[in-house]
């Protein structure tokens, strides 16, 4: 945001230089914490191991509830690196003199494109073209030229959903953190921080369920149609 202290704002005023720049810190983190957690395998984890193993078993709970044991870990990865690169993202944004990468359209339109075209294939691969594009149609023959087009807008605008979701309610926090740093910069703003941590995780937790929800539909058809 113009007229925010940015220490990558310091260099260079470019608003495209500081987004890409915290979007390439975003990602070293992220590297850093996964190499951390895999340095030294033990079996029994401690530290970094132990937080990374927790976290991985919890995405794979959530997803098992939606789209089964079997894809959960199949998109375990997908999943998992899209979790810790969003909240990574938006907890940069919460520590002063940082900016979240994710408060920009580009950054969430691009992982919102990833997951479409993603579920998009695997849908195709795992069922094949034809079912899965007659499977918009609906059951109904009758009223398959009006449930085709349907079918595919309402795709198509869950790309808006994922990544408008996101940037507005990232972008919003960043603007209440801005008010009220200027307003109380001391010790009162410390409640808002924990209001803007808790934002953190659920915004990435929306994004991962609605990325498992996708693929459940895209991979599941056969189970929907009996």
């Amino acid at each position: 945001m113009e007229g925010i202290f940015t220490f990558f704002g310091a260099i260079s005023h470019n608003h495209t230089f500081v987004f890409i720049a915290h979007m390439l810190l975003t990602a070293i983190i992220v590297l850093v914490i996964a190499k951390l957690a895999t340095r030294s395998l033990k079996t029994v984890p401690t530290g970094c191991q132990n937080v990374m193993e927790a976290y991985l078993e919890g995405v794979k709970a959530m997803g098992k509830d939606v789209i089964g044991e079997t894809y959960a870990l199949k998109y375990l990865p997908l999943v998992a690196t899209l979790g810790l690169f969003i909240f990574v993202a938006n907890i940069l944004g919460i520590i002063p003199g940082f900016e979240s990468p994710s408060g920009n359209i580009n950054f969430t339109l691009a992982l919102a494109l990833i997951v479409f075209l993603y579920y998009n294939f695997e849908g195709i691969r795992k069922n094949g073209f034809k079912k899965y594009f007659a499977h918009f149609a609906g059951p109904v023959k009758a009223l398959s030229p009006l449930m085709f087009p349907i079918e595919i807008v309402s795709h198509i605008s869950r790309i808006i959903s994922l990544s408008f979701r996101l940037f507005g309610n990232i972008k919003g926090d960043d603007l209440f953190l801005w008010v009220l740093l200027m307003l109380a910069p001391w010790i009162i703003p410390l409640p808002g921080f924990a209001l803007l941590l808790f934002s953190a995780f659920l915004q990435t937790f929306i994004f991962m369920i609605l990325t498992y929800v996708y693929l459940a539909g895209a991979v599941l058809l056969h189970e929907e149609s009996l």
